[in-house]
């Protein structure tokens, strides 16, 4: 289930040498670009506006990462769903994936893709019945505290920060593997994305965003190595 930490040696000299100026003739280009997934069912899937282009802006001054200010937006219908590497997804109310759309979020996810869902508060039960769409046969399960995600760049011995209360219960990121990969990873009770957002949007202390930005670039670079 891990990958080899030479990896990270191997990320490190791809971000230098993607980081190097281009010249005023060559075209543009990014090292990834994350998605928002516009799922249907009526759920908000366009809830904390402000925490991917706060996650990529740390991503290229922390990591030298170039990548672009803002996040995508694509539906599961959307024919270049392979063009990205990690779909995020996020939201207070229902998650409904239609029979095309959950055939091609398969391909995606078993050609290499990578979902990360982020609970809002209110998707945990629709999500998982959707899931379930996907993998009939594979088990959602808890990651135990010494998985790589955890430990990849910033350490969390604990797992999960604790950002938000919602129920009051303790965080989980649970996961669904496929032939031994990680497909989709789901934070729960924990609410990443409204750490992420900036600081006047829910007055949370700025210990708390760090938590929840160091977490989210360790998922964006464990997406990257594996």
């Amino acid at each position: 289930m891990k990958k080899p930490y030479f990896l990270k040696f191997t990320l490190i000299l791809t971000i230098l040498f993607f980081s190097l100026p281009l010249r005023s003739e060559e075209k543009q280009f990014f090292d990834f670009q994350i998605a928002r997934l516009h799922y249907e069912g009526g759920g908000d899937w366009y809830s904390n506006p402000t925490s991917l282009p706060n996650l990529l802006f740390a991503l290229k001054q922390r990591l030298g990462l170039n990548v672009p200010e803002k996040d995508v937006e694509i539906t599961l219908d959307d024919q270049d769903i392979g063009k990205y590497p990690l779909i995020y997804m996020t939201g207070h109310g229902n998650v409904h994936f239609s029979p095309s759309g959950v055939e091609n979020l398969r391909k995606y996810l078993l050609k290499g893709g990578f979902l990360w869902a982020d609970d809002n508060y209110g998707m945990d039960k629709p999500l998982r019945r959707e899931i379930k769409k996907l993998f009939p046969d594979s088990q959602m399960v808890e990651l135990p505290f010494s998985h790589q995600i955890y430990h990849i760049f910033y350490k969390f011995p604990q797992g999960l920060p604790k950002i938000h209360e919602h129920d009051g219960k303790p965080p989980q990121g649970l996961a669904v593997f496929v032939n031994g990969r990680m497909v989709i990873f789901y934070t729960f009770e924990t609410d990443i994305g409204d750490g992420l957002e900036s600081p006047e949007v829910h007055n949370d202390p700025p210990e708390k965003r760090e938590q929840a930005l160091q977490m989210a670039i360790n998922i964006i670079l464990y997406c990257l190595n594996n």
